[in-house]
């Protein structure tokens, strides 16, 4: 493999002469989407070159189609970016870090998560004003780390390669930045007080006698024929679809719930547009569950990578996570709307999560997230039984992380290049984007 796809190969990127315009991309995702919330996708967008890298996948996706691979295939993440990692909590009750999002989730090249990754820590170091020094040592310290634990995975049993997984709160015990380390027990401390019954009371509020989410518009608020009926009905109806996807112990569990309202919830940046909705059941009266429900479509891989062996795609994400994550939400699960048919996957709504604050990052920090989300990924990938051939194929010296390093610098060269013209088009009028405070 390293003779027909060199190591050192990796580290070119020139646009095509034929590379598709980036605003056509992104105007073209907005014929399935919510129009009055596509300003709003854009505004966000705007702000800066990592805001509008965050929202435009498909833009990349198209770009790493005309990159050289290795040939090996694992589960990606497809939106693999510096804020797509986090904490949450596991059923077991404890704050693990790892990948938080896998709207995009698709088998694919496992080189296109890990240059999306890395032009993302880029671009994150240069909006944070680091030196170009000590952005390539982030960077460098990334590949190397995926490219060592690889290694490390490869060498586990499977089992013990299936169960690895990384504690938030030993993590940062063993972290050197002792100012950093109260900030971040302060942090999870805050974010196990964001469970369902924290939340209950700034998200609802009484009407006409009955509990109901709280309209926050644009961002939160009730479809217009919601007193209608029928629309309650639609909602059952999804929900019964939904549960069929759970385990037969989950289903049990969610049984105790009883469905009590539903709300548009605009969500993210690479989301906004798509019908993101929040849901509170109730069970006794008084103990609430908060769940998300996210449109599912074709990933942005799919043009490139292959479709899905999943015909529904809220399928395919659950089953990506499922695959990609070392522990999951109990109540994750996917189903069918009846207004619409749309796809959707099924998930709580903020149970102890906790999202890396990147922009108070410094080279120290950086270095350390670096590290989590390298070993975070490769643990990962490594989950679709590839680790030995990945780390075979990576070898054992620094030939990848340099080309990396090169990559993920010239990309980002190109993604800021591309929010230029993507503020010229908005400023044109070609499209139009809300501007966020």
């Amino acid at each position: 493999m390293r003779e027909s796809t060199p190591l050192e190969r990796h580290g070119s990127w020139e646009a095509p002469k034929n590379r598709r315009d980036p605003i056509e991309i992104l105007v073209e995702q907005n014929k399935t989407r919510i129009p009055q919330l596509i300003p709003i996708r854009f505004g966000r967008m705007m702000q800066s070159p990592f805001t509008f890298f965050r929202g435009s996948a498909a833009v990349m996706a198209a770009d790493l189609a005309h990159t050289p691979t290795s040939g090996i295939r694992v589960q990606c993440c497809g939106d693999c970016h510096v804020l797509n990692f986090g904490a949450f909590g596991s059923a077991e009750r404890r704050v693990v870090f790892d990948i938080n999002d896998f709207d995009e989730t698709l088998p694919a090249p496992w080189e296109w998560d890990v240059k999306r990754l890395a032009a993302s820590f880029v671009l994150a170091c240069r909006s944070n004003k680091l030196r170009g020094k000590d952005t390539r040592q982030v960077v460098s310290e990334l590949a190397s780390t995926y490219r060592t634990q690889m290694g490390e995975f490869a060498r586990m049993s499977v089992l013990d390669g299936w169960y690895a997984n990384l504690d938030l709160e030993k993590l940062v015990d063993e972290m050197k930045d002792r100012n950093w380390v109260e900030q971040a027990k302060a942090r999870v401390k805050k974010a196990q007080q964001e469970s369902a019954e924290h939340i209950f009371p700034a998200m609802t509020t009484l009407s006409g006698g009955r509990i109901a989410i709280k309209d926050q518009p644009p961002l939160i608020y009730h479809f217009r024929d919601h007193a209608d009926k029928k629309h309650e009905k639609a909602a059952r109806q999804g929900f019964a679809t939904y549960r069929r996807s759970l385990p037969e112990d989950r289903r049990i569990l969610f049984d105790r719930f009883k469905f009590v309202d539903l709300a548009i919830k605009a969500v993210g940046i690479g989301s906004v547009g798509t019908t993101c909705a929040v849901a509170l059941f109730m069970a006794y009266d008084y103990d609430p569950l908060f769940l998300q429900v996210k449109e599912a479509n074709a990933s942005v891989l799919e043009p490139y990578a292959g479709k899905s062996r999943y015909g529904h795609h809220g399928q395919r994400v659950v089953m990506g996570q499922r695959l990609m994550q070392a522990a999951g939400d109990i109540f994750l699960g996917w189903g069918t709307t009846t207004v619409r048919n749309l796809q959707c996957y099924v998930r709580q709504l903020r149970d102890w999560k906790v999202k890396p604050l990147i922009e108070t990052f410094d080279l120290e920090r950086f270095l350390t997230y670096a590290r989590v989300t390298g070993w975070t990924l490769a643990r990962a990938h490594a989950r679709s039984g590839k680790a030995a051939e990945i780390r075979g194929y990576l070898g054992k010296k620094e030939i990848f992380d340099d080309a990396l390093v090169k990559f993920a610098t010239s990309y980002t060269d190109q993604v800021e290049r591309d929010h230029d013209t993507f503020l010229k088009a908005i400023r044109s009028g070609r499209i139009t984007a809300t501007p966020q405070e």
